[in-house]
């Protein structure tokens, strides 16, 4: 058969996949839209009434998407490792759908959201509490307090964002549990405008979402596959990894923060032990001393929906990449777009059989490792 011929094929699966996609981004739906009104009432409470959180309505015939996706014609796609790349794509597209469909109804959300992205192992939560162990960054240091409101801080995201050359459009938004993030779908990056920002929470956030995530955005509309775009299975661990790693490369990853991901895998761990809101909570702000505010929003993130357990895989994420990195593999597949690190030979053969194209926008951060904190890089050498 032609070679066009075959391509084509390939394309206008992928080209239904994306049409599918397109209506189940999770973030969208799994944010609760009441976060400060139950904030409020959970301090008043003493911390000991867990709150309500409220969903966002979801726009999508569930049913019907699943039908579509298991309809796709697969066997269309005669060569068999990309064949076997899209029966995992659907299968973990599917997964996602379920996700979405039971957001807000407790354990059933739970058990989808552990089928879509695991929990921690023991080996994760002993890496956690190995970070907890060392001497934390002085909160008095003034790169840590509070500094720029969101209009301030939109100024330094466009700004920063001249670095590279793509348009994305910034947004604000009160109903969100991240301080930052970005839309994939949109082109967007998202402001929490409840949020004062720090000099090192823009200079994380800078390099985090602008860096990686607009970054892989940008590449990934590059191809004309559209898997680069929507996601490879399985791409959060690999794309926060990378995200985080870029804070590192830019010298600006501190203890703090690390400490800030060991706290999410302890709470996520609260929630595959069975921890109610409140008792995860109390874990972090009593037994670990974490302060209120920040307890509340890593408990939040971790049990929105009805246990979201996807927060463990920035450190294990971070870990990966940080190890892919020191045996000196070629970090730009990485940034082809939303993939997955263990898909990279499989991007190396796309991009070889000419389905797919090297990246064209590549981290900024990347070019020189700028870290001069020999702690953490001792922390990084030493997880598990």
């Amino acid at each position: 058969m032609d070679t066009s011929v075959k391509a084509q094929r390939l394309l206008d699966i992928d080209k239904q996949i994306d049409t599918l996609v397109k209506k189940i981004e999770l973030l969208r739906y799994v944010n609760p839209v009441n976060i400060e009104e139950e904030k409020q009432k959970f301090f008043a409470s003493k911390y000991l009434t867990d709150p309500d959180f409220k969903y966002p309505e979801r726009d999508f015939d569930k049913f019907k998407l699943h039908s579509q996706f298991f309809a796709l014609e697969l066997e269309a796609i005669e060569d068999e490792r990309v064949r076997n790349l899209y029966e995992e794509i659907i299968y973990f597209y599917s997964g996602l759908i379920q996700c979405i469909e039971t957001i807000g109804e407790g354990k059933k959300f739970y058990y989808n959201s552990l089928r879509s992205f695991g929990s921690p192992t023991e080996a994760d939560v002993e890496n956690a509490k190995f970070i907890l162990h060392f001497e934390d960054d002085t909160d008095n240091n003034p790169i840590f307090q509070p500094k720029y409101s969101p209009s301030e801080a939109e100024a330094i995201f466009k700004t920063y964002g001249e670095k590279y050359d793509f348009d994305f459009n910034i947004k604000h938004s009160s109903k969100m549990s991240a301080i930052a993030m970005v839309l994939n779908s949109t082109k967007s990056l998202v402001i929490n405008s409840n949020h004062t920002y720090s000099e090192n929470e823009m200079a994380i956030l800078t390099n985090h979402e602008i860096g990686v995530h607009m970054v892989t955005t940008m590449n990934g509309l590059e191809h004309d596959l559209k898997v680069f775009s929507h996601g490879f299975p399985n791409n959060e661990e690999t794309q926060e990894g990378l995200a985080v790693f870029s804070e590192y490369m830019s010298g600006n990853l501190t203890i703090k923060r690390l400490k800030e991901l060991a706290y999410r895998v302890l709470a996520v761990n609260g929630l595959a032990k069975g921890y109610s809101f409140s008792k995860t909570f109390r874990l972090l702000h009593n037994t670990y001393d974490l302060n209120r505010e920040a307890a509340f929003y890593i408990t939040l993130r971790a049990y929105r929906g009805g246990g979201f357990t996807k927060d463990y895989l920035y450190l294990t994420g971070l870990k990966k990449i940080y190890n892919y990195y020191k045996e000196g593999k070629d970090l730009g597949v990485l940034l082809t777009g939303k993939v997955t690190l263990e898909f990279a030979d499989d991007i190396k053969y796309l991009i070889d059989q000419g389905y797919a194209v090297p990246p064209k926008f590549i981290t900024d951060s990347y070019a020189m490792n700028g870290n001069s904190n020999r702690t953490i890089n001792f922390i990084l050498d030493n997880l598990k």
